[in-house]
Parts: structure tokens; sequence; C-alpha cells
């Protein structure tokens, strides 16, 4: 049905999430990332929860010791808390780039999934394990290239698709990335698509085009030097301006206001 890549990039700090599938509407549920802290995809008889409390469990254990790492830790914690598991697959990065995978017993068709530092790669209803090597090979020799972040997973979607793909065929796809800010760098989803890594593609190249550029240049952003800045703008429990992290706004040109001349009453 699924297939996935998660990654942390240590370079830059990017996380996130590279999904496609036979289901309409995957980037709605299946990918989950947040800043400073990792990323998880959560596919097969998808349970969106575990996304959520992941990237809970990621930031609250982040920087500790664990007997194997963070993300395994988390990921032992999600197995044992879903009564589901035998149906799930999911895995997650950590912001440290280990990473931990599950796919279920009950997972369907050729279901599997290969961890790698920085990376890990899933799917099922697969017709074996070869589209998978595919995709953890395009990331490496991307990753070796020094490709962007994002173009790396990208391709590592590309060539688990040009190695067979989701045997049933292809209907959705998404590219979700955090970096430094509360919002995402990239979210986007070709929901319903009878090519959707072409439309993806598209997208993405859309994305070095000068207005969009400026566009995004133009964002507000947490003023910080940290990744631990990642927390609400204002809180409530804050005595005062000073623990609130500043904002930086870049300067937009005001617009220019035509008024019409007033019409005397005699």
């Amino acid at each position: 049905m699924t297939y996935s890549i998660v990654a942390w990039d240590p370079d830059t700090g990017m996380t996130g999430v590279a999904v496609a599938t036979k289901h309409l509407a995957v980037g709605s549920l299946v990918p989950h990332a947040r800043a400073g802290v990792g990323a998880v995809a959560t596919q097969s008889a998808t349970n969106p929860l575990l996304g959520a409390w992941g990237l809970n469990r990621l930031e609250s254990l982040r920087g500790t010791s664990q007997p194997v790492s963070v993300a395994q830790t988390v990921l032992d914690s999600l197995v044992h808390d879903d009564p589901g598991r035998d149906l799930r697959q999911f895995h997650l990065v950590d912001s440290d780039g280990r990473t931990a995978g599950w796919t279920g017993s009950l997972s369907a068709g050729w279901a599997g999934h290969f961890c790698f530092d920085g990376y890990s790669v899933a799917g099922n209803y697969l017709a074996g394990p070869a589209p998978l090597e595919a995709m953890a090979e395009a990331y490496a020799a991307a990753l070796a290239d020094r490709l962007p972040f994002t173009e790396r997973l990208m391709r590592a979607l590309e060539a688990c698709e040009a190695a067979g793909g989701d045997h049933r065929g292809r209907q959705s796809a998404a590219l979700y990335v955090m970096h430094d800010q509360l919002y995402p760098l990239h979210d986007f989803r070709v929901d319903h698509h009878p090519e959707p890594l072409e439309a993806l593609r598209e997208i993405l190249e859309e994305t070095s085009k000068a207005y969009y550029v400026d566009f995004r240049s133009s964002l507000p952003v947490v003023a910080t030097t940290s990744l631990d800045a990642v927390r609400p703008l204002v809180d409530p429990t804050a005595g005062g301006a000073g623990d609130r992290p500043s904002l930086q706004v870049a300067p937009r040109s005001r617009p220019r206001i035509r008024r019409r001349p007033r019409r005397r009453v005699a």
C-alpha cells in the first residue's frame, strides 16, 4: 500500500518524510515531523496517533542516554502501547540521526523496513524487498553527492517507484520537511493523481523560482541560534516579554493607497 523514507540531516538540522501509495491523500495521516526533534511515518493499518505520540516522546527524551537510542526507546514504547501493533508499520528518526522501525506480522503483501544511520525506509504491499533496497541506495548516493536534503528524499521515492513501488499502482504522494521553525519548510501533497510522483516533482521544481524564494524569505522566523526555541511564541505562564522568543520579520514594501478626491457639496 505504501512506501516511505524518514531522514535527519545533521548538516542543516532538517528532518522529514517522503511517502507514496495507491491510496487517497497519503500526506494527510502518514508523515509527521517536528523541528529539532525528528520524524515519524506511520502506515499499513495507519494509526496517526503513533505520529503524534512518537514526536512527543522523541522530544521528551531528546538528549538523554538510552540503552540503544532515543529512537529505539520511543519505538519500543509505541509498540507496547498499541493493541493493533501486529497490523502496523511505522519507523522514525531522532535528533541524533538514529533510526528504528517496526513491521507488524499482519502487514499486507511483502512488508519490511531497513534502518540506517540518518534514514530508514519502509514499505508494504510491495512485490519484494527490491523497491526498498533501491530507495535506500538512491538516498545514499544522493547523500554522497551532497545533494540538498529535499532532493535526496525525492530521489528515494522515484527510485522505489522505478523498482516496482506499490504493486497495486499509484495514487498519492507527499513530501514533509521541517527545518528550524514551527512551520514546515516543505509540506507538499498530491492527494489524487494518476502520476503522483511526477506531480510532486513538478511542485518541488517550482520552489526554486524567484517568486516562491522571495515569498519564503519574507516569512517571520523565530530569532534564535538554538532549535530549543521551537516552542509557543506566547507562553501564557511567562512573566514578561523577556520570556518570549522574539520574531524577525522581513521588511515588506507598503502598498500605496490612492484616495479618491472628495466631492464638495454646495
